[in-house]
């Protein structure tokens, strides 16, 4: 009953101001005026008559929330302020003071400045701690992300103020930082895995994506680059040009990326428009079912015309389009609009027939199920069967993208410890405080990140430190555990120092040499005559 009052008030917030015009097109169905009409009728009463005083405002915002989830689990509202945050992530912008940061100990400690932006400009280096902003003391419990974000962003040009605690000085260090955009990078490292591989890890389809890649495929070619892995993994999507734009790197002129089609939008082909620029070298796609929508189209289009090799786990399974449509108040509702297929014509949504939160608990059946370690445990129904364009090999729609080469989850070394480590922020706490206390000597001793990577060892004295904060977060240190885990947390704790002390890149160099599926893929491309093999070709 509640839904259903939340129903009719939003339905007439939306349609009020159309209803005149629909009524008086003949094109209209006289039932859908009719509903129109009653909807309305029903607003004016709840307005007019209903026993207590209702926020219509907070009850529109419910309303539509409740209707969205009842159409798809990707339709979704917007409200007026928070349109800019949703935003971010995709614009690939915002404007602020250019710092990453975390809060640590009930403090703002800067992990690195952006380079080249304000914070960089005026001199804040990574470890500094925020401890005044304007002002105000800006630690304890009232620090939070959200906090940050409201003292810390603002419009370019204004200006803010901060207090700084360097090192072990009592003293502050007063900073005035003139406030800027910021790009938000969607490439988190792109580097060679060796004298002829090179690597690419995508986070999102940007509104920068495309330029940043170009970047980095000119980078890595510039270092002779033969082969390519391309990572989508965890990739969740973002904008529908941006995965055109990225298949078309691979493709050449005229062949068919993806369609989209939906009941009131018309089918429209998405096609390469060039050559593009690495479309004869060898390439890996690694997936997994944290890889969904725009991941989904790329690799599809990769899989379909037999350009690559997909590597990884059956992808997420997402293909909704969502168009953005404001509303009269300045909030969006994202609504789903078409479906998109792969060049071979597979839809690869999966169903959401029982609704949204059985929809997003299909990732704990199919850990369940056993998917996410043995592949003969995914079944695909005949109907769902599809050939490739070019070699005619078997894939299938209805759920996902499923790899050429099945990987499963790497239990090596997972342990309750291991999980316990993560989960009480040990790694982090440990890295940022040995980075803040070592950083001058770190420097000093190995110079680069080159040499870093060839010499440092996590010592045995560093892990008894680590034990001892482990054991005072409460974590109940298992020593056969420890012995299955110690590989892993070693690299670990290598990485995230190297993270901290130079960037994100280095934090990849360092871990996936360890990583089972990319050395399954560096395998393959070293191997033609099994890339070859596998494409059919």
């Amino acid at each position: 009953m509640r839904y259903l009052r939340l129903f009719l008030v939003f339905v007439f917030v939306v349609f009020q101001n159309s209803l005149s015009a629909q009524n008086q097109s003949s094109s209209r169905k006289a039932p859908a005026q009719e509903t129109l009409q009653k909807l309305s009728t029903m607003y004016y009463l709840i307005d007019n008559f209903y026993v207590d005083s209702a926020d219509l405002q907070v009850l529109t915002e419910e309303a539509i929330v409740a209707i969205l989830k009842e159409l798809d689990p990707h339709s979704a509202y917007i409200s007026k302020k928070d349109v800019e945050k949703a935003n971010e992530p995709l614009v690939g912008s915002f404007e602020g003071i250019g710092v990453t940061f975390q809060i640590f100990q009930d403090t703002i400690l800067v992990v690195s400045p952006v380079p080249g932006g304000p914070s960089d400009k005026v001199g804040i280096m990574a470890g500094d701690k925020i401890v005044k902003i304007d002002g105000e003391d800006a630690f304890g419990k009232k620090v939070t992300n959200e906090y940050v974000a409201n003292h810390l962003r603002g419009k370019k040009g204004t200006k803010v103020t901060l207090g700084i605690k360097r090192g072990n000085s009592d003293e502050l260090l007063d900073y005035e930082v003139v406030r800027d955009k910021i790009p938000l990078n969607s490439i988190d490292a792109a580097f060679m895995l060796d004298k002829n591989i090179g690597y690419i890890k995508l986070d999102r389809f940007a509104q920068t994506s495309m330029n940043e890649f170009k970047e980095s495929l000119a980078k890595l070619k510039a270092q002779k680059m033969k082969s390519l892995v391309l990572d989508l993994r965890g990739n969740t999507g973002g904008y529908l040009n941006i995965a055109v734009e990225l298949s078309n790197q691979f493709l050449k002129k005229d062949m068919t990326i993806v369609y989209t089609e939906g009941d009131k939008s018309k089918k429209q082909i998405f096609k390469t428009d060039k050559n593009g620029d690495f479309t004869d070298g060898k390439l890996v796609v690694l997936i997994d079912e944290g890889s969904a929508s725009a991941s989904e189209i790329v690799s599809g289009a990769v899989q379909d015309w037999d350009r690559g090799v997909l590597i990884g786990r059956r992808s997420f399974g997402k293909g909704l389009v969502q168009r953005p449509f404001n509303l009269p108040d300045g909030s969006v509702v994202r609504l789903t609009t078409a479906r998109y297929y792969t060049p071979t014509g597979r839809c690869i949504q999966r169903s959401y027939e029982k609704g949204s939160e059985d929809y997003y608990d299909e990732m704990t059946k199919r850990m369940k199920h056993g998917e996410f370690y043995h592949s003969d445990s995914i079944q695909f129904p005949d109907s769902l069967k599809y050939s490739t364009l070019l070699s005619g090999r078997t894939v299938y729609g209805g759920g996902g993208i499923m790899p050429d080469i099945f990987m499963p989850v790497d239990t090596t070394f997972a342990t309750k410890l291991y999980t316990d480590l993560i989960r009480k922020g040990v790694f982090n706490t440990f890295t940022v405080d040995y980075v803040m206390a070592n950083r001058e000597s770190l420097l000093d001793e190995y110079g680069d990140f080159e040499n870093f990577d060839a010499k440092f060892d996590v010592s045995d004295s560093m892990m008894e430190d680590f034990k001892k904060l482990a054991e005072n977060k409460g974590v109940e240190w298992n020593e056969e555990q420890f012995e299955r885990s110690e590989p892993m947390i070693k690299l670990q704790l290598k990485a995230l120092i190297a993270r901290n002390e130079w960037d994100m890149e280095k934090y990849y160099r360092i871990v996936l040499k360890k990583d089972k599926v990319i050395n399954k893929a560096m395998e393959v491309l070293t191997d033609s005559n099994e890339y070859r093999k596998i494409l059919k070709r």
